[in-house]
């Protein structure tokens, strides 16, 4: 880079600047501006960090930079932009930073990296580890659920957002470190597997150059990409590798083969779309919750398409074919949105891929290799296969805007493909008159792909020719009784009149002659174009004269605009100027004609219509002003100056139509280039010297206008033309050809954008207006003020209203308001100076400044107007809107700004041309974002410097939020949020006015006065909260304000609406609170990245550097700001208790009180010991909520006393003695063998206790083991146990005391067992918490005065109590991890009769509580410490004492506590097992469902998951064996199975069969339960129970059917459901085919449903397999022919969805097959005596033809939507067997109606494909008396 060629080029070429800013008109200052303010910027910041200054000035200073970012882009050099980065990166990662200051640190630090083809690898490397730690810290916090951390919601996003842009910039050796690292968590069955691979997801690079690939995925691809292919089930880290596998993807196109895959992830795919399949589909929840990310499989499937083999491709269209008809409009369902998405993101993406390979310039990033980029015919395929489903997505139920995304794209590759379908449905769309949504659908699809069809091009040049007669057909559109069609038609025609010059060139056809085709066509086309101008005019003035006010409605209603109005008005003005913009001159004549005729021959309202004629003629002037001001100035003026010759016009209440009209037309015309203005400003001056003082209020607001519009016309600078050809049509035809700049986009470097700069001519004009304006109107009110002059309220608002108009028309050219700055509101080190920002305007200062007279005098008359006459709002309202503009107001709005931004976004996109990227957007568009940085930059003095002046508007804002009145309290609160948001550390001077409302001394405040301070203290939506300013030193003082406002005179609770301020505000503080800093150190690492900024910038600028005392004194300062903070902590803390102490404070504020006090709780510092002992205290407080917090606090606060456990260094390898592993293998190994629970060696002794090496977390050394694994130290090395009351800490003694005593004790058991809320409490985790500490930090001192509690408990039943000992149990288990031997033993002597006794007691109510109480107690715990716990669980889990309720529940208790030590308890796996196999007949519903629940936790441990060693717990291979020997007997017989099992023991032994009906039912509950939780599932093992399954399964829907039944059916659905191995589908099948040939005709119809099923699911898994394909088919048709009615019926229906999933095609052998069959000859009727029995089975022939005729029936219904080829025909040998004999005649009609029902939509269009002959068959058939029989 440092080449000589750089160094020549000057100091700085910058890396990527703003090109916008280049174009204003003041653009060339710019450049010394950006470089003054960038030296300022890392001067200071550099300056901050050095001195160790955080806050106010590193924040300052980075705000700065962000603000830079804006304005100029990334306009500093390489240099630069690195040293910025590693400057935010150290400061980002500082371990104790506060939270605020991180995410603002974060954000700016993503917006440095966000393009990141800026800088390389070779520029920039950044560590990855400070972020893992970080994101460690705080979104796996350990102490944020105690509540000693509080993070606010955006923090997840930041952080990963952060980690996403750090990525590239990761050393090459990261990939390793991070496996080594995050490999040890991957224990499938625990939770940590979610956050490996999460990190995984995000941490992993994926951009290394293909050199560097062996260090990076290669370490991971194949491990990963085996772990996905062979989870079955979707559990929640699912989702997160497929994201993982997307990006490794796209960012690596053509070096990985993805090819082996493909079916498997196109299978995946699929199933994660959840489409409902077959009639009655059980849908497994978890599918819905894990499916995966659209996104990320778009992005996938994207980057795999292309490269030789063309196989994504072939899937993508078979995709695309099997989801078709779900698209269709008459499809609806949750799924459905997935659907939407795919379409609108795949051609996205496709476009996006394109443009990096054609379009793009090269960066340092790998290029995609010649071989795999996408090919002409690549791009042709991908627009055939999708072009279908986008086509029918247009008429969805969700609204159409996915298509038209989805069209607008692919128009962009293929114009030729996509365009001719969509006007073949818009045509006759804009005809039909009876379905509106078509017509808007079709609209919006066409304004997408606007800017292809206009442009032509090669590959589509009839393109053009569409436009005029789509335009034309369009106008009727524009109708005044449909809102929606209206605004469509709007949009419709400004996109076509944007795009193309509206010029008639049909001269052009004599001159020249060498025309192509298409060009002569359009020339003589172009004629219309100025009909169609004026026809749209008829339109529009049509559309106005049905909505005048009066026929709209009523007088007494609103005088306002409806909504609906207002946007009809904003569509018809803007699509009206864009069609005049882009006129040639002679339309424009024309249509200036019609436009002013049409205004001046009638009179209008001037709120409805008034105001779109008004539109329309401004929108005439606007493109040429000369000519229509011509026009229109002097008849306005004239007609005013006539109608008010008379005075007493002025002083009449009520005003001449016409003269209003003339005015509000005269308003608004004069929006124009004010240049063109001035020739009539004598005329003009009359006017306003005529109406200004009118008395009619509706006359004087017209005639401010007026001021108001002229005011802006001469001093603002703004663009004067948005035409899309700059220099606009005039040429003569001869020298420039239109028809060329159909479609072009502007060129960003030629733009030639016309200002409007003020002139001194205009500045003149201007200042003339405001001096013989508003400065007699400012001297009237000073003299009103000052009390020498009287006026009436009227005339005071007229005043304010003229004050006002002129305000906001000349802010532009007013300077801002001087005066001193306000000092010492905050201590800094570093200048805190603002930015001076030029906007194109040079202040005359000469001149009077009118902001500060305007200032003055409106202060003044504030004073008089509060003092006299309060009950003015009127004139108080016109106040605020001046105060707020007075302070803000410098030409433009923020919130116009904002929704000017947000607008032009929506145009951007909805026109852009993502293919060629590059800006290629319209000429208009460019200049209006020219527009829009100049606004930004006039906008961009916000963080200004806090003046005198400002202080003392502020204070008037406060005192009229104050106020008595409630409106002008609420509009004065928003204008005081917004300047509390302006400027600098206003707050800290402002908080103490506002909490002078709150005191509870003073005796003179109103309730209007303290309900305004409580609001200006809350704040609004988005702006400050004064009440939670992130700094101690306001927090200090508002907290105890709000809470002692409770003693306050004004306060009362009776006012609902007080008590719902004060819910509000806590509840605002309680969501918004941060934790804030206490420790504001800065590392060394900053500083010296902060010197080398000053390093860089000294070069330059000549900055010094900083002096040894200056940086003494930094980190003094600094030194002195941490003790500050924590002095600053601790009398919060102080302030609150004394606040909540005090007598009579209403219970309300004791709890707000109570709330702040817990939000004070902190991991880096212990409470102060007051705060501890009232937060004791309160355990035993009357008021529940009070308890409630209570616990929370106190549990945290044990957290925060907790000391520290010494932990040693230990090797796995060393203990087992077995070597290490060479390859990764997951699972029980040698050396992973001595965690495992095994009886013979149980620590049962001293000395076997304290020589075993207890591992506490479950997941180590289950995938491989730490790096360096540490477990703790020996029991002598820990702290002390068994300390007696001197040893402790104040603290700790605090809480010793209570606990101790016996009372407190009892009390506190007491309202334990309190009921809160009678059948929804549940085990609370809180309570846990604060057991478990006590019994952590004081072990066992508690225990003899909680014993005799706990026994009491435990024999008591009731729920509460029993949830009550459950908790305290759990945290007793949990909080004996340190205690020594025999401290342990005691504890289980004590527990175990305990447990006992609670376990026979267990009720419905509380055998949730024991299961939590149980695995809470055996989360993260050695197995081996536990084993008192897992010994009594297992003494006799099934002993039928307590009945079947009590067995299941000690079930549930068990395995809630085997489920927690997951892999390393296989021997009580096994004895459990071996326990429950003899048993596994149970007769109760409820122990069948828990065994099968635990059956599921016993064998989740046996997954087949790849590089796993074979487990130690039980194998369900063995199981299934064992199990399927029991139900041999079931298997042999063939008739139907009935469950005549009643529900008790009979006596005797039960035969065979019965005990394996009831063994069946608990293996049915066993597979349920394991379908949505187990990885795997083991299908070789459940294929044989399948045939069993098939005989039991009902066929109908019935729910009466015994549970048997029942279970049998969903089981099979969700058997059906899962995915399968490409191994396993030959031995599915052959089951199937084994059951097809069953005698149970039952069997014989589930297998169809079931295949059905199975095949949609596994789709393109089958499709990979020809074989099976073939067997599927053969299945199918044979079982058409099955004797049984009702499985032919099926079989047919399988076949439809076979062949609609293009499963299976249609082809010549199958037709002819069918045809054959339907040929049978049927045996002639025997006559019969009517005494015999009819004959119940069919003859064989019969059979054979009714499958031919379901053969043909299956294949018409399976395109319901279209009309293929084959279609007619077989329709044709369809309709010949309508005579036939049942059930034949029955299929025959069923079909014809249903083939009527599906094609009645688009009949018309179908009809094309049938012949004459054919059709009169059919309408014969469709409408035959037979079709009613």
């Amino acid at each position: 880079m440092a080449s000589s060629s750089a160094a020549a080029a000057g100091p700085l070429a910058p890396q990527k600047e703003l090109v916008y800013n280049g174009l204003l008109p003041y653009g060339e200052r710019l450049e010394g501006e950006a470089r003054r303010l960038l030296a300022h910027i890392k001067a200071n910041l550099s300056r901050a960090v050095q001195l160790q200054e955080l806050w106010p000035g590193g924040l300052f200073w980075t705000r700065k930079l962000s603000t830079y970012l804006r304005l100029y882009g990334r306009k500093f050099s390489k240099e630069d932009h690195v040293l910025f980065i590693k400057l935010l990166y150290e400061l980002v990662t500082i371990p104790k930073l506060e939270i605020s200051m991180m995410q603002g640190f974060a954000r700016l630090l993503i917006s440095l990296l966000k393009k990141k083809e800026l800088l390389s690898r070779e520029d920039l490397e950044l560590p990855w580890r400070p972020l893992y730690e970080m994101l460690e810290r705080i979104l796996y916090s350990k102490t944020e659920h105690l509540g000693l951390n509080w993070f606010p919601n955006s923090v997840e996003s930041v952080l990963k957002t952060l980690v996403k842009n750090c990525r590239p910039y990761f050393p090459e050796n990261a990939t390793a470190e991070m496996l080594d690292e995050w490999r040890p968590l991957m224990c499938p069955f625990d939770v940590t597997m979610q956050k490996a691979i999460t990190y995984f997801e995000l941490f992993l690079p994926t951009t290394l150059p293909p050199e560097l690939h062996d260090k990076s995925f290669k370490l991971w691809f194949d491990e990963f990409l085996g772990l996905w292919v062979s989870v079955q089930n979707l559990p929640q880290w699912e989702g997160h590798l497929v994201n993982l596998f997307a990006r490794l993807a796209s960012d690596n196109i053509g070096y990985i083969d993805w090819d082996p895959y493909i079916p498997k992830i196109f299978t995946r795919i699929l199933r994660s779309l959840n489409l409902p399949v077959g009639s009655n589909q059980v849908l497994v929840p978890r599918f819905l919750t894990n499916a995966y990310d659209i996104g990320h499989a778009v992005m996938w499937i994207t980057a795999m398409m292309g490269g030789p083999s063309k196989l994504v491709q072939k899937h993508l269209s078979g995709l695309f074919k099997s989801i078709a008809s779900f698209y269709h409009p008459s499809n609806n369902g949750r799924w459905l949105n997935k659907l939407m998405k795919l379409l609108q993101r795949l051609p996205n993406s496709v476009v996006r891929r394109l443009h990096r390979e054609r379009y793009k310039k090269m960066t340092w990033l790998t290029p995609v290799p010649d071989s795999h980029k996408l090919t002409d015919q690549d791009i042709t395929d991908f627009v055939e296969c999708i072009i279908q489903p986008v086509l029918l997505a247009m008429f969805s139920k969700t609204g159409s805007l996915e298509a038209a995304q989805a069209l607008q794209n692919l128009a962009l590759m293929r114009p030729e493909l996509v365009i001719p379908p969509v006007l073949e449905k818009t045509y006759p769309a804009l005809e039909t008159l009876t379905e509106p949504h078509q017509l808007t659908a079709t609209l919006s699809c066409v304004i997408g792909v606007a800017r292809s069809l206009v442009s032509g091009g090669k590959s589509f040049p009839e393109g053009p020719t569409h436009m005029l007669p789509l335009l034309m057909r369009a106008l009727p559109g524009v109708d005044p009784n449909d809102f929606s069609k209206c605004m469509i038609t709007f949009q419709f025609i400004a996109t076509f009149s944007t795009l193309v010059p509206l010029v008639d060139c049909s001269a052009i056809l004599q001159e020249r002659n060498n025309l192509t085709e298409v060009e002569r066509e359009l020339c003589s086309a172009t004629a219309e174009f100025e009909d169609f101008v004026l026809q749209f005019m008829d339109r529009c003035f049509g559309l106005i004269e049905s909505s005048t006010l009066e026929q709209t409605r009523e007088e007494t209603e609103t005088e306002k605009m409806t909504h609906l109005e207002s946007l009809v008005e904003l569509g018809l003005s803007s699509t009206f100027s864009t069609i005049l913009t882009q006129c040639s001159k002679d339309i424009f004549k024309v249509a200036l004609e019609k436009v002013f005729n049409f205004a001046v021959s009638n009179i209008f309202e001037t709120r409805v219509a008034g105001r779109m004629v008004a539109d329309m003629c401004r929108a005439a002037v606007k493109c040429c002003p000369e000519e229509s001001l011509k026009l229109f100035v002097p008849h306005c003026c004239s007609v005013i100056a006539h109608l008010t010759l008379n005075d007493d016009v002025l002083c009449d209440e009520e005003l001449d139509k016409e003269l209003l009209w003339n005015l509000q037309l005269l308003s608004e015309i004069t929006r124009v280039d004010g240049k063109k203005l001035l020739p009539y400003r004598e005329q003009l001056l009359k006017i306003l010297q005529r109406t200004l003082h009118l008395t009619c209020k509706q006359g004087y607001i017209l005639s401010c206008n007026l001021l108001h519009h002229l005011l802006r016309s001469t001093t603002l600078i703004y663009p004067t033309e948005y035409c899309s050809v700059p220099g606009g049509f005039d040429k003569p035809l001869s020298e420039y050809f239109p028809i060329k700049d159909w479609g072009k986009p502007g060129d960003l470097w030629n733009l030639d954008i016309q200002w409007h700069v003020p002139s001194a001519e205009e500045m003149t004009f201007a200042f003339d207006l405001l001096d013989s304006f508003l400065q007699p109107e400012l001297d009237k009110l000073s003299q009103y003020a000052d009390g020498t002059l009287e006026m009436s309220r009227d005339d005071v608002q007229q005043c304010l209203t003229i004050v006002h108009n002129c305000l906001i028309g000349s802010g532009n050219i007013l300077p801002p308001l001087k005066g001193e700055r306000v000092a010492h509101l905050v201590p800094t080190l570093v200048s805190l100076e603002e930015i001076k920002l030029y906007t194109g305007v040079d202040y005359d200062l000469s001149r009077e400044n009118y902001r500060e007279t305007i200032s003055t005098v409106t202060r003044k008359l504030l004073n008089y107007v509060l003092e006299n006459s309060e009950d003015d709002t009127k004139s108080l309202f016109l106040i605020i809107k001046i105060i707020g503009d007075l302070l803000h107001f410098q030409g433009s709005h923020k919130h116009e700004f904002d929704s000017r931004w947000k607008s032009f976004n929506l145009v951007k996109k909805s026109m852009e041309n993502k293919l060629q990227g590059k800006k290629q957007h319209i000429r208009a568009l460019l200049i209006d974002r020219v527009m829009l940085q100049h606004e930004l930059r006039t906008l961009t003095v916000e963080g200004c410097e806090y003046k005198k002046v400002h202080q003392d508007l502020i204070r008037d804002l406060l005192r009229l939020s104050t106020s008595s009145y409630g409106q002008v309290r609420n509009k004065a609160q928003q204008a005081f949020f917004t300047a509390l948001g302006t400027y600098n550390f206003c707050c800290r001077d402002i908080i103490p006015l506002v909490l002078e409302f709150l005191r509870p001394d003073r005796h003179d405040v109103t309730q209007q006065q303290f309900k305004g301070a409580l609001y200006c203290l809350l704040g609004n939506h988005s702006g400050v909260c004064l009440a939670n300013l992130h700094d101690w030193d306001c927090i200090v003082q508002t907290w105890p304000a709000i809470v002692s406002s409770g003693l306050s005179k004004a306060m009362s609770l009776e006012k609902p609406s007080i008590v719902r301020l004060f819910d509000d505000l806590a509840e605002k503080i309680h969501r918004q609170y941060e934790t804030i800093g206490l420790d504001f150190t800065v590392p060394e690492k900053c500083v010296e990245v902060a010197v080398l900024m000053q390093k860089s910038s000294d070069l330059h600028n000549g900055w010094t550097s900083l002096s040894s005392e200056e940086i003494q004194l930094g980190i003094q300062r600094q030194k002195e700001r941490n003790v500050e903070s924590s002095q600053n902590y601790e009398n919060l803390v102080n302030k609150l208790l004394d606040c909540v102490d005090q007598r009579n404070l209403p219970w309300k504020f004791e709890h707000i009180g109570i709330g702040f006090l817990s939000l004070l709780l902190r991991d880096d510092r212990v409470l102060p010991v007051r705060a501890i002992k009232f937060f004791v205290e309160c355990l035993n407080h009357d008021a529940l909520v009070v308890r409630k917090m209570a616990i929370s606090a106190v549990a945290g606060i044990l957290k925060q006393l907790k000391r520290p456990h010494k932990k040693v260094p230990m090797c796995p390898f060393q203990i087992s003695g077995a070597a290490h592993p060479s390859t990764i293998q997951a699972g029980d190994r040698p050396d992973n063998q001595w965690l495992h629970y095994e009886i013979a060696n149980l620590p049962k002794t001293k000395q076997a206790w304290e020589t075993c090496h207890f591992v506490e977390k479950t997941h180590w050394g289950y995938y491989t083991w730490p790096q360096n694994m540490e477990i703790y130290a020996s029991a002598e090395e820990q702290p002390k146990l068994g300390r007696s009351r001197k040893e402790l800490s104040e603290a700790e003694q605090v809480i010793y005391d209570h606990f101790s005593d016996p009372k407190f004790v009892e009390q506190l058991i007491k309202f334990l067992s309190l009921e809160d809320r009678k059948g929804k409490d549940k085990f609370n985790p809180r309570r846990f918490c604060l057991f478990k500490g006590l019994f952590r930090n004081f072990d066992d001192a508690f225990l003899p005065v909680l014993k005799p509690h706990l026994e009491r408990l435990a024999v008591d039943s009731h729920e509460s109590t029993q949830r009550c000992v459950a908790e305290i149990i759990a945290g007793l288990i949990r909080g004996s991890k340190h205690w020594t031997f025999e401290k342990v033993e005691n504890l289980w002597k004590v527990l175990c009769p305990l447990l006992r006794t609670a376990l026979s007691n267990i009720t419905v109510e509380t055998y949730n509580d024991w299961g939590a109480c149980i695995a809470t107690s055996c989360e993260s715990r050695d197995p081996r410490k536990l084993h008192w716990l897992f010994e009594l669980l297992l003494e006799s889990p099934l002993s039928g004492e307590g009945g079947s309720f009590v067995d299941a529940c000690r079930l549930y208790v068990l395995q809630g506590g085997l489920a927690q030590q997951e892999w390393r308890v296989p021997e009580l796996l096994h004895r459990l097992l071996k326990y429950l196999e003899p048993k596994l007949t149970q007769v109760y519903k409820n122990v069948r469902e828990r065994i099968g629940s635990v059956l599921t936790y016993i064998f989740m441990i046996d997954v087949s998951l790849p590089n796993t060693a074979p487990t130690k717990s039980p194998h369900v291979h063995e199981f299934t064996s064992r199990i399927l020997e029991k139900l041999k007997p079931l298997m042999e017989v063939d008739e139907e199975i009935q469950n005549h099992v009643m529900e008790e023991n009979g006596i005797g032994d039960e035969d065979e069969r019965t005990q394996g009906i009831k063994l069946l039912k608990t293996i049915l509950k066993w597979l349920m339960a394991s379908a949505g939780r187990a990885f795997s599932t083991a299908v070789t093992e459940q294929l044989q129970l399948l045939p069993l399954f098939f005989k039991i399964a009902p066929v109908e829907n019935d729910n009466s059917y015994d549970e048997l039944k029942r279970d049998a059916k969903m089981c099979l659905s969700l058997m059906s459901q899962g995915l399968l191995y490409p191994q396993q589908v030959p031995s599915v099948l052959q089951v199937l085919k084994q059951t097809a040939k069953s005698s149970s005709w039952h069997a014989r119809y589930t297998v169809l449903t079931y295949l059905q099923t199975m095949v949609f699911y596994n789709l393109f898994i089958f499709l990979n397999n020809e074989e099976a394909v073939d067997d599927i088919r053969w299945l199918v048709i044979k079982l058409l022919e099955d004797e049984q009615l009702e499985v032919r019926e099926m079989a047919a229906t399988t076949l439809s969805g076979l062949l609609q999933c293009h499963f299976l095609a249609i082809d010549d052998p199958m037709q002819t097959h069918f045809e054959q069959l339907c040929k049978r000859r049927l045996p002639k009727k025997r006559k019969r005596d009517l005494s015999t029995v009819v004959d119940t089975i069919p003859p064989a022939d019969l059979v054979k033809r009714h499958a031919g005729v379901l053969g043909l029936s299956a294949c018409i219904l399976s395109s319901p939507y279209d009309v293929p080829t084959w279609m007619p025909q077989l329709l044709m040998d369809l309709s010949a067997h309508l005579n036939d004999p049942q059930p034949i005649e029955m299929t025959v009609k069923k079909t014809l109606s249903n083939f009527r029902r599906t094609h009645h939509d688009n009949w018309q269009e179908h009809k094309q494909q049938f012949t004459d002959d054919q059709l009169l068959v059919l309408t014969d058939l469709l409408v035959s008396p037979c079709y009613y029989a």
